[in-house]
């Protein structure tokens, strides 16, 4: 006869063929050979008081110990059961698109060719300064949805496609605005420096100070959690990026960097020095660097984007193994924007970063659950199925999680639970 449950449970999820929980990286993210340990529980369930998991095991055993009434018992189907996923890099709010440009790209012309002739951010710029509050909020509900609908929970949102004080602040109240208005949680990022607008190409010196001055201003009013920096030949330089990094952590915000994307800028160095809790892209990290983040305690995470690789037909690739290898963590993201990564799929990024950076799955799952979540600071939170963590999972209609890059182009999630209600439902009637 089992013991009886100290806890009572609300709800039950059941029937799953495995429950991929992720566990045991609360306290620091996966990294090294633990960067693929997922800990699967074969026909598991899940117990669920109030927004909280308060149990994990065998299906048998959790039946037997919680009573829920029916109707809040969820059926897995016997598919394959994940914490909610994390992006932990999206630029979710803009006006417009780049398609014309894509068609540009297909035609033999390159994404930095067509920056340096006026598009690319600048052309988003031009457009998302135009647009009203409430076409942006719109627009970012629309596309928060969708990130939702393939089974994200959490993510990331940037600024920097106005490039001014008044614009940028009103990115982060649209994306407050969406985490308040729609079942998912958003982590806001103020990315002031992504690239130098037109009207500063003659005063550098007086952009950063406008940087410096946005940034104290949104983290005075809680608008961002964090602030990134695009260290690029096309946008900032390395002084440049440590002035802004070391400011942003003078009022209080966590920093990220964009690092390495299309040259080996020193970025990724200079962000495991500052601190930094995560350095995305990595495409061109060079070895001295990775040598160097590998003697790091805490390295920051690595923030990989296949995505981007996809849609620009990049040749060149993060050095995924290289990064295991050397004990780094590791975490997947979109990079959702309209012109290198207009997707909201993270299914579609563990599909892709099987094929381009030679993962394994279960090392995605970990850089899509409890890594990610490390890398927008709420690892202890969120990421993994485990009691005490907000119930924030995800039902997908296949038996085996090794389906998640083995198949794509279609949406494996059919359930998406947020603090323990239901906020998707694609689950087709029983006949």
């Amino acid at each position: 006869m089992s013991a009886v449950s100290p806890f009572v449970a609300d709800g039950l999820v059941v029937n799953a063929a495995e429950v991929v929980t992720c566990a045991g990286f609360s306290g620091a993210p996966a990294r090294g050979r633990e960067q693929g340990h997922v800990q699967v529980v074969r026909d598991g369930a899940i117990a669920i008081a109030g927004e909280r998991i308060v149990a994990v095991g065998a299906r048998a055993r959790l039946q037997r110990e919680f009573s829920v009434p029916p109707q809040n018992v969820i059926d897995a189907r016997g598919g394959v059961v994940l914490p909610g996923l994390v992006d932990p890099h999206t630029h979710l709010v803009f006006a417009g698109d780049r398609v014309a440009e894509w068609e540009e790209r297909l035609l033999g012309r390159s994404y930095l060719d067509i920056s340096r002739a006026g598009g690319g951010i600048a052309s988003t710029v031009r457009a998302t300064r135009a647009a009203s509050f409430a076409a942006l909020l719109a627009g970012a509900q629309y596309r928060a949805r969708l990130c939702l609908e393939h089974g994200t929970t959490t993510l990331e949102a940037k600024s920097g496609y106005c490039l001014d004080y008044d614009g940028e602040l009103r990115l982060l109240e649209v994306a407050s605005a969406v985490g308040q208005s729609q079942p998912l949680t958003v982590v806001s990022t103020y990315l002031g420096a992504h690239v130098m607008p037109a009207e500063f190409d003659d005063d550098r010196a007086g952009y950063l100070a406008l940087c410096e001055r946005t940034q104290t201003e949104a983290a005075r009013r809680g608008l961002a959690r964090f602030a990134d920096v695009f260290c690029e030949a096309e946008a900032f330089t390395l002084r440049e990026t440590e002035r802004l990094l070391s400011h942003a952590k003078g009022v209080g915000l966590g920093i990220k960097v964009h690092a390495e994307q299309f040259s080996a800028s020193g970025a990724a160095r200079l962000g495991a020095e500052l601190g930094a809790t995560s350095i995305d892209h990595l495409e061109c990290v060079s070895d001295d660097d990775l040598a160097f983040l590998a003697t790091r305690q805490q390295p920051p995470i690595a923030v990989l984007l296949p995505g981007v690789t996809f849609h620009l037909g990049l040749e060149r690739r993060a050095p995924a193994r290289r990064l295991i290898e050397r004990g780094l963590p590791i975490a997947l993201a979109t990079d959702l924007n309209p012109g290198s990564s207009p997707t909201p799929s993270m299914p579609m990024v563990i599909a892709l970063a099987c094929r381009y950076l030679g993962l394994t799955v279960s090392e995605c799952v970990v850089a899509a659950t409890i890594n990610a979540a490390h890398a927008v600071g709420m690892g202890h939170d969120r990421g993994s199925l485990e009691p005490g963590k907000r119930a924030d999972i995800v039902l997908c209609d296949v038996p085996d999680h090794r389906y998640l890059g083995y198949a794509f182009g279609a949406n494996p999630v059919t359930t998406v639970i947020v603090g323990g209600t239901i906020v998707v439902d694609r689950r087709a009637p029983r006949i």
